[in-house]
């Protein structure tokens, strides 16, 4: 009968594990991303899950033959080298193929930068994704949510999950789909259950898969892309939301900055600095832009012109815009007194990147708000019940996460910002 210990025996190598072990014998598991010649020596790059690693083959070298996208065991003494990655290499000694490719790879991968569309990119995605810029976007896109995460646990929030396939509730865009005998719906955001989740948790977070059938095929549209959600009780007003949302974002910043410096410096990442973010109501910023009263929401050009603002007046990349008419505000958003909403847009370099406010949390009121804007209530009756039965003045906001990523890191496509993205004409 076997024992498994539980200690797992493959360990990431790092430049800096390797630069403390100069002048032992190393084992290292990589992929071979590209050889050449370095002097009189065979060079062999080798890429590891998050590194490309410079060695070179050894005058008393013994091994198999070194195919470039083979993956390989290989042992080699660590040497201190100035001009290679790192300031390292490893001469290597021996190598031990473990998997050798079918075929070579479509794209060059070893380039510095992938020179192919993004058409062809999305194509031969399995292979795109091993460049080195191509990745290093998801170690940061993966930093952003454990920041995410790690902040709002901090301050007493519960992580949950919420249902992805629901009842059809009348709204726009929405994905259908057969369940049993029954019509459904992929679900366009968990907030209904994140605000219902308040009245027993008190705080509540997701990170999401969200659906949406986008017909827009834009440059910053998706049809699946994950939401990063919170709702929380107990606020005074839609600044509360605001507050938590500008510290969560320092701390997110802040948590890639201290995970990912490689990643960051590979791709010129240039990170915002958060102190307070600056925030204007939507009647001032029409005012800013000279726009007409009339219009009922901001579009990507708005965006981008209070971005620019918000940077010259205030040095902020990020503005917050509140109290949206409520024509294009969720139902559940709370009304204010003036005919307006206690909701906001974040907006940050150019582009919205998260919504939210204060939630009506009157049973009477919502009720009414549901049957104005056409929502099927019958779908969303476990949703009324939770108010029926009382709720506190609760508050939520929604981020995408890939429209975040796609700015922090100066994409000019969000689909480079999904693993495997899926828009109107994607299913691969």
């Amino acid at each position: 009968m076997k024992s498994i210990s539980g200690n797992s025996t493959v360990k990431e190598i790092t430049p800096g594990g390797l630069k403390a072990s100069v002048g032992c014998e190393v084992e290292i598991n990589a992929c071979v991303h590209k050889t050449g010649r370095l002097g009189g020596a065979k060079l062999v790059l080798l890429r590891t899950g998050r590194y490309v690693i410079q060695s070179v083959c050894a005058k008393d070298f013994e091994g198999d033959t070194i195919t470039e996208g083979a993956y390989i065991c290989a042992r080699g003494i660590v040497k201190d080298e100035p001009r290679a990655p790192y300031g390292i290499e490893i001469e290597l000694k021996s190598t031990k193929t473990l998997s050798l490719p079918s075929s070579e790879y479509p794209l060059r991968v070893s380039n510095r930068v992938l020179e192919s569309t993004l058409e062809t990119n999305l194509a031969h995605r399995s292979v795109s994704l091993r460049h080195p810029l191509a990745r290093a976007v998801f170690r940061i896109s993966d930093s952003v949510k454990h920041g995410f995460e790690e902040y709002l646990r901090n301050e007493g929030f519960v992580n949950v999950r919420t249902p992805e396939i629901i009842r059809p509730t009348g709204e726009r865009n929405m994905l259908p789909l057969r369940y049993f005998d029954k019509d459904a719906v992929l679900s366009r955001s968990p907030q209904l259950y994140l605000q219902m989740s308040v009245g027993f948790f008190d705080r509540v977070f997701e990170s999401a898969a969200v659906f949406r059938a986008e017909k827009h095929n834009s440059a910053r549209h998706l049809c699946e892309y994950e939401e990063l959600d919170l709702a929380m009780g107990y606020i005074r007003s839609l600044e509360d939301i605001m507050q938590l949302l500008t510290a969560l974002l320092r701390h997110i910043a802040e948590t890639v900055s201290r995970e990912c410096k490689h990643e960051t410096e590979l791709l010129g990442t240039d990170l915002p600095q958060i102190t307070d973010i600056p925030s204007v109501t939507f009647r001032e910023a029409l005012d800013i832009l000279g726009k007409d009263s009339t219009q009922a929401d901001l579009d990507p050009t708005d965006a981008d012109r209070l971005c620019r603002y918000a940077s010259e007046k205030y040095g902020s990349e990020l503005i917050f815009v509140t109290h949206f008419p409520p024509d294009k505000r969720p139902f559940y958003i709370k009304d204010s007194t003036d005919g307006f909403t206690e909701s906001f847009d974040l907006l940050f370099r150019g582009m919205k990147i998260a919504s939210g406010g204060q939630n009506t949390h009157s049973y009477t009121e919502l009720c009414a708000k549901a049957e104005r804007s056409g929502i099927n209530t019958k779908a969303i009756q476990p949703y009324l019940d939770a108010h029926k039965y009382g709720l506190p003045p609760h508050g939520s906001a929604s981020m995408g996460l890939e429209r975040f990523v796609m700015k922090l890191c100066g994409l000019e496509n969000i689909r480079e910002a999904r693993l495997f993205p899926r828009d109107m004409h994607i299913l691969d």
